[in-house]
C-alpha cells in the first residue's frame, strides 16, 4: 500500500535520483546530483522554506513532490510553488502522482496557504492534463528567468 509522508534526511539520496529522472525529461534542465542534494538538504533542514513529500511503496521511495513557500502580495497570504513532481517510470499511471499531489494540496489547505503555483514544460500535455484534473488552471502569465553568477 503506497504511503505519502514528509521526506527525511535519509530519503534525500533517493530524492536526488528521482530528480535526475525528472531533469532528464525536461528541456531546460540537466541533472547535477551535487546541486540537487544540496538543495534538498536546505529544504529538509529549514521547514520554513518548504516541504518535500515522498511516496513510499513496499519500503522504497517511488515518487516525490515539493512545496516551496513564499508570500503573495496580491492575496496578502502565504502561498506555495509546487516543484519537482516526479514518479519513477515503472510506477506511472498507477495513482502515485494523485496521492502525492492530493497530499500536497491537503497540507497546503491545513497550513492556510492561499494558492499553489506550478510550472510544467509547454509540450508536456500529459502533465498539463493531470494538473487540470486536479483543479489547476493554465495562467496567461509568462515565465522569465535570469541566472545570477
Amino acid at each position: 500500500m503506497p504511503d505519502v509522508r514528509t521526506a527525511l534526511v535519509s530519503d534525500l539520496e533517493r530524492c536526488t535520483e528521482l530528480l535526475g529522472i525528472l531533469f532528464s525529461q525536461e528541456q531546460e534542465f540537466t541533472a547535477d546530483p551535487e546541486a540537487q542534494s544540496r538543495a534538498l538538504s536546505m529544504i529538509t533542514g529549514n521547514p520554513e522554506l518548504g516541504r518535500i513529500f515522498v511516496c513510499e511503496v513496499d519500503g522504497a521511495i517511488e515518487g516525490m513532490v515539493m512545496l516551496l513557500f513564499t508570500v503573495s502580495t496580491f492575496l496578502g497570504k502565504k502561498v506555495a510553488l509546487l516543484e519537482d513532481m516526479v514518479v519513477a517510470p515503472r510506477w506511472r499511471q498507477k495513482g502515485l502522482g494523485s496521492l502525492l499531489i492530493n497530499h500536497a494540496m491537503e497540507f497546503a489547505r491545513n497550513e492556510g496557504l492561499a494558492r499553489i503555483t506550478l510550472l510544467t514544460d509547454g509540450d508536456n500535455g500529459a502533465a498539463q492534463q493531470f494538473y487540470q484534473t486536479k483543479g489547476f488552471s493554465k495562467s496567461e502569465m509568462v515565465v522569465f528567468r535570469k541566472l545570477l553568477p
